[in-house]
């Protein structure tokens, strides 16, 4: 069986976003997307987006690494829910390396071209039903 197009797309932004190479990963998003930086905090618009992966990345000390695990596609009306396991690595500040899985939650939409574009990023997925706010 062969993996969704969306497979692909998602593991190109972990790569660009690991390698801090905001500029490939803004191509995956459309112009009005939101992206939920942390709970109680989403950003909308691609300018704003890589403003926040950059800020993200600085706070990890651009040692942020994102690799995906399982992955489902729910595809209607030329929209896509993509539910998967989203596997953060990052420095726990004390010398140590953090390791942590999030059941994450995306939606892309199929442009006229067949090209697919991120409107919703969400590494934290139903885990913001039970997050505190700031």
């Amino acid at each position: 069986m062969h993996s969704h197009p969306l497979r692909q797309i998602i593991e190109s932004c972990d790569r660009a976003i690991s390698a801090k190479d905001f500029d490939a990963l803004m191509d995956n998003y459309a112009e009005e997307a939101a992206l939920v930086v942390k709970p109680g905090l989403i950003v909308t618009g691609k300018e704003n987006i890589r403003k926040a992966f950059a800020a993200i990345s600085d706070y990890f000390q651009d040692q942020l690494i994102v690799e995906q695990g399982e992955m489902q596609v729910i595809e209607g009306g030329g929209d896509a829910l993509v539910i998967m396991e989203t596997k953060l690595r990052f420095p726990d500040g004390q010398g140590g390396t953090v390791e942590t899985t999030r059941r994450a939650t995306y939606v892309f939409r199929q442009e006229k071209s067949g090209r697919w574009l991120c409107t919703i990023d969400n590494s934290y997925g139903t885990s913001l039903l039970h997050a505190e706010t700031a």
